[in-house]
């Protein structure tokens, strides 16, 4: 099973982490995927192993940065810097503290106007390869097929356009 988005209260966390507190004495082997960040992502870590939590997912804003042509200056989380800004050529990643963000954002403006067009062409680039709606809807797809049946998931890529069935 699967949960995605914030972890607060007002997304229904609390009950989903009572329900599942519930299910997994009867049925040890399910197991629950969460996607996000928030306070409950330590409340999740109580049920055990039966629970795996992923921390933040992908982060629609850059994106749609990028299809702007704008870099974009991001924490350096794994899911941002393994998924979006994989290339420094992107932009900037930081450590999530005032000291780093102000040495990046120091950087941007040494850089200057022309470079940083340089770079949004590259983000307009990436991102209309790796981010169109088609290649989205497919790896979505394929990642629903996958959680259905186990041999949906062995495809070379997400972002491979055969067909999905």
């Amino acid at each position: 099973m699967g949960v995605a988005g914030r972890l607060v209260k007002d997304k229904g966390h609390p009950l989903l982490f009572e329900a599942f507190s519930r299910l997994v004495p009867r049925h040890p082997d399910v197991y629950l995927v969460v996607a996000g960040s928030g306070p409950w992502a330590q409340r999740y870590d109580d049920l055990g192993a039966n629970v795996v939590v992923l921390g933040t997912g992908l982060d629609l804003t850059l994106m749609e940065a990028m299809h702007c042509g704008k870099p974009v200056a991001a924490t350096r989380f794994p899911s941002i810097k393994g998924t979006i800004v994989v290339d420094e050529e992107f932009g900037y990643t930081f450590s999530p503290n005032v000291g780093a963000l102000s040495e990046v954002l120091e950087k941007v403006v040494g850089e200057g106007k022309a470079r940083l067009a340089q770079r949004g062409r590259a983000c307009r680039e990436h991102a209309k390869s790796m981010f169109a709606a088609t290649k989205m809807a497919l790896a979505y797809g394929r990642l629903f097929l996958c959680m259905k049946n186990e041999t949906h998931c062995t495809y070379p890529s997400a972002f491979d356009e055969s067909p999905l069935l």
